[in-house]
């Protein structure tokens, strides 16, 4: 019976609850993040304090650019600022690091430190980034983030570290007139200026897209070209028995990544491309018959394939 309303156009009765969530993890992350800039900035005077007039003016001004940066993207909806919050946004943390440092006191490094975890914390969260993502959306279509390739996270949790700390440095070693550490810090924001952000903002770019033809994969780190099934093409859409890599006789294109994993079927073989690799530069060519992807939540998957009709069980 609720197959049955909701493949009738019926919303389903959750809908109503998951768009609250959004809401709540959209405003959550805004209020947070005000509150990181109106409880935390002790704690970066505290650290300067005893420094130079240039090193804690370089300091304040670099804290509300930075502050003023996350808030816009916070702000506006769109793919390109999700990553920008999502690069900017947990970079609170690393300023409370680098104030302990510089002997912050416990009070006011506190004031810093929870509402940046808490800021970071929900501007990361799945609900996040499918409103980010969806306001980006074209005519009806609803998109649906995937998560990430665990070895391509790591990679890029490591490199955003290296370069996050770097830039903070920098500035304040330039006003302190530390020229060797001032040097090498420019040399690396410089380089991660203009090879990084690029590798990060895949990550918000893949998305499975339910649409009235069918299903499209928008997966720029696993995929060669968007994945586009007809809805004549799919047999079924079903949470995968046994988790990501592991369903016999289906193309793991989850990255991979651990967790559940939505299971495409398909009614016949038809090709995906995925993306360059060393072994081939110049992609793959695979046939495929059945797939599995990994959305932040399945569920909210299966729950809109019904929606629109297409075979699922």
């Amino acid at each position: 019976m609720l197959l049955r309303r909701r493949a009738s156009g019926v919303p389903p009765p959750h809908s109503r609850a998951v768009r609250v969530l959004m809401l709540v993890t959209t405003w959550g992350a805004r209020a947070a993040w005000l509150a990181t800039a109106v409880l935390g900035g002790a704690a970066i005077g505290d650290a300067v304090a005893t420094r130079s007039w240039p090193v804690q003016d370089v300091a304040t001004i670099g804290a509300w650019m930075a502050w003023a940066a996350g808030a816009v993207a916070l702000a506006v909806p769109s793919v390109s600022t999700l990553t920008a919050a999502r690069v900017i946004v947990p970079g609170a943390m690393v300023v409370a690091g680098a104030a302990a440092i510089g002997g912050a006191d416990p009070g006011p490094l506190l004031n810093l430190v929870i509402p940046a975890i808490v800021a970071a914390v929900l501007t990361g969260a799945a609900e996040t980034g499918r409103m980010w993502v969806q306001a980006s959306a074209y005519g009806d279509e609803q998109r649906f983030p995937l998560r990430p390739p665990l070895g391509y996270l790591a990679a890029c949790v490591a490199t955003w570290l290296g370069w996050t700390s770097a830039l903070v440095v920098a500035p304040l070693a330039w006003a302190a007139q530390a020229w060797v550490l001032a040097v090498a810090t420019t040399a690396v924001t410089a380089f991660g200026a203009r090879v990084l952000p690029r590798r990060w903002h895949q990550l918000s770019r893949r998305w499975i897209v339910a649409v009235p033809a069918g299903l499209v994969i928008h997966d720029p780190v696993v995929l060669g070209e968007t994945f586009m099934l007809a809805r004549h093409e799919i047999a079924a859409v079903a949470l995968a028995d046994l988790g990501p890599g592991v369903v016999a006789g289906a193309a793991d294109l989850t990255g991979p990544t651990p967790g559940l994993a939505v299971e495409v079927q398909l009614r016949d073989v038809v090709t995906a491309m995925l993306a360059p690799t060393a072994a081939h530069p110049q992609g793959q060519a695979i046939p495929v018959r059945a797939l599995l992807v990994s959305p932040s939540r399945p569920g909210a998957l299966l729950v809109e394939a019904c929606r629109r009709r297409l075979a699922t069980r």
